[in-house]
């Protein structure tokens, strides 16, 4: 199907597993460190709407309904509906003296224009995609850093 899409995104990060699992679960801080990640807000206990614009001129919106919010293995997984569908799962684990955040997704794309060209844009939307989830871990880097600094001051 030209518009489905299956991404693996690795995060090497210089911060114990529970910080890590703490600011990923915390959706509504996303577009404070993650520049794409325009907006969010709650819609209910368990879902919220996110809207994100990488360098296509194109405004991704979605609603993220939480699925598993597991604390102790540190997973993190949702339900997206909307310009995206399907299933989105954070996983943290030790890695050295960091953390490794494994984020996968499985989705097609909604309505709309994306998914009427989505076989010729199929390449630009996986380009597009890299280039979000490298500036999501440069942001998440520096959130944490900054963090670990005002909280230990």
């Amino acid at each position: 199907m030209s518009g489905s899409y299956v991404f693996r995104s690795e995060w090497r990060l210089p911060a114990d597993p529970d910080r890590v699992y703490e600011v990923l679960a915390d959706v509504e801080s996303y577009p404070s460190w993650w520049p794409q990640v325009r907006r969010t807000r709650w819609l209910d206990d368990v879902s919220g709407e996110v809207t994100c614009r990488s360098l296509l001129p194109y405004d991704l919106v979605f609603v993220l309904h939480r699925e598993v919010e597991d604390e102790e293995d540190k997973v993190l997984s949702a339900r997206m509906t909307g310009d995206l569908n399907g299933t989105s799962r954070w996983t943290v684990t030790a890695d050295g003296s960091g953390s490794l955040a494994v984020f996968d997704e499985d989705v097609t794309v909604g309505k709309g224009a994306l998914r009427a060209v989505g076989r010729l844009l199929r390449p630009a939307l996986r380009y597009n995609h890299d280039l979000m989830m490298r500036s999501g871990e440069r942001g998440l880097r520096r959130y944490l850093a900054d963090g670990a600094r005002s909280d230990g001051a």
